[in-house]
């Protein structure tokens, strides 16, 4: 599967890349959006804030092609982190920001009533099954990934949450819709279950 791996200024993109080609993938990075044609799905990676992450993709012409592509042409999609977080239709990190609509719902800070919880959410924490998933098949129930995050995805159509994890209180971890997925935990940097949730993505954009 040829996996196109979004280049907008804002993220790990070699580390995305070699696991991709560890699960069998064939990865290549883009910063043109007209190469998505040519890709059977897309990843969205991402690291920093809301508002800079769309003023990148706004910018660099992304915005528009994955609508269109995602949106309408039903093109598979997979956002890491911040990528996930771009999903949504507004953000509020760096400023009220439009996200790219394609989950409904917002994207708002980590909150806790308990103030030994350190915000950012940084290390290893475990996840739990929220209903049927296709990007969570062949995960154990309550498997550890790796969070880097202050913020998180808070979805109005609660049918799209396929996994939750507890930081002082739960919060939303894998988001799933049809053809567009969401992790809050980076897989690429999760080992061995990280590297499942990669898998199951490019089955998912094999056989849809």
């Amino acid at each position: 599967m040829r996996i196109l791996i979004v280049d907008y200024g804002m993220g790990n993109l070699a580390s995305v890349y070699r696991a991709l080609e560890e699960c069998g993938g064939k990865p290549f990075i883009s910063e043109n959006p007209d190469d998505m044609c040519e890709a059977d799905g897309i990843i969205l990676p991402g690291v920093g804030a809301f508002g800079d992450g769309m003023k990148q993709l706004r910018e660099r012409g992304w915005v528009d092609a994955i609508k269109r592509q995602v949106g309408e042409k039903k093109l598979p999609i997979l956002g890491i982190c911040l990528g996930m977080h771009l999903l949504s239709e507004i953000g509020y990190e760096g400023g009220i920001t439009a996200g790219l609509g394609l989950i409904s719902g917002e994207v708002r800070r980590l909150s806790s009533m308990d103030t030994t919880i350190r915000i950012p959410h940084v290390g290893w924490n475990d996840v739990d099954k929220e209903g049927e998933s296709r990007i969570l098949e062949n995960i154990p129930e309550g498997s550890d990934f790796y969070f880097v995050h202050s913020y998180n995805l808070i979805p109005k159509d609660q049918e799209v949450i396929v996994g939750k994890t507890s930081y002082g209180e739960a919060f939303v971890a894998v988001v799933e819709k049809e053809h567009i997925f969401g992790t809050q935990f980076h897989p690429e940097k999760s080992g061995l279950t990280g590297f499942q949730i990669l898998r199951n993505f490019l089955r998912f954009c094999r056989e849809g």
